[in-house]
């Protein structure tokens, strides 16, 4: 068997520290966090970064590099993950739904990857879904999808493709067919967000049988779910993630000291399910980044 690829997504967007104190926040948070999940065996760290008097979510290209920058300095050798999710939220006012609410951050694919096209980490996120999240629709367009690939192509950034339910897969099936997303593809199955796929075997199931034929994919359960999700990945042959984006515990009513703590917790299921931690150095040679940055 291959070794399973663990990713450590060590915060996003809606956890906050009202949820659990230890959730990373400023750039040296959130690069600590990565360190510290490397060290505990993740292969790949997922990141978004936050306003560091707030702690709301951000898309400033500073931040961004502070992290990596700081990452980078440790002399820890990791992939990097940058988010490219933010940018696509769209809330309808309450007097007129075709006018833009608060909480609306619609911007266009330039903006939402110039951090990409500026740091250029071994793989970005672009997301698939078009749906209602967290209050608010998720809209990513085909067209602005094609852009931001394009874009993180140009780059030379891996996109991983993160999917929320079904139609998500049957556009990328469509995206292959014309050569927008290129071989070797990655993906991430998403379970567990409200509308989208439920964190259940079955929709892992089905999911996984739509992918594109011969793609390395991953898959997380956000919230109560996660290490259930992530034995679930395994199983059916996929690699996993956890983090505090993911979840903010350790297990029912123990919130998680750490990102660390998350990543050791995975280590162990994986391990315990007969399977292999991959090193960094393996998961670049599974996902074709060996060759690309070599």
């Amino acid at each position: 068997m291959k070794p399973t690829i663990l990713t450590c997504a060590v915060t996003g967007t809606f956890p906050t520290r009202t949820h659990n104190p230890a959730l990373p926040v400023t750039p040296e948070e959130i690069a600590g966090a990565c360190v510290g999940a490397a060290k505990a065996g993740a292969a790949i760290c997922h990141i978004h970064v936050r306003e560091p008097a707030t702690g709301l979510p951000s898309m400033k290209l500073a931040y961004y590099r502070e992290v990596v920058q700081r990452i980078k300095a440790s002399g820890t050798d990791l992939i990097i993950n940058l988010t490219a999710g933010p940018g696509g939220r769209y809330m309808p006012s309450d007097a007129d739904p075709a006018v833009a609410g608060p909480g609306t951050n619609l911007v266009s694919a330039e903006i939402r990857t110039e951090h990409i096209v500026e740091l250029k980490p071994e793989i970005c996120t672009l997301d698939l879904n078009t749906n209602w999240f967290g209050g608010g629709a998720v809209i990513n367009s085909p067209r602005n999808i094609k852009l931001m690939a394009g874009r993180m192509y140009a780059a030379g950034v891996k996109p991983e493709m993160e999917v929320f339910d079904s139609g998500d897969l049957m556009l990328a099936a469509d995206l292959v067919a014309d050569g927008t997303l290129k071989q070797p593809l990655l993906f991430q199955i998403v379970t567990g967000i409200k509308y989208g796929f439920p964190s259940t075997p079955e929709a892992m199931i089905l999911a996984r049988s739509m992918l594109p034929k011969g793609c390395e994919w991953a898959a997380f359960g956000a919230g109560r779910h996660a290490f259930s999700m992530l034995a679930q990945a395994y199983i059916l042959g996929g690699h996993c993630r956890i983090g505090m984006e993911d979840t903010v515990h350790l297990a029912k009513g123990t919130p998680a000291p750490d990102n660390a703590a998350l990543v050791a917790k995975a280590v162990g299921i994986v391990r315990a399910l007969g399977g292999t931690i991959a090193t960094v150095g393996e998961a670049r040679e599974l996902l074709g980044l060996a060759k690309a940055k070599g």
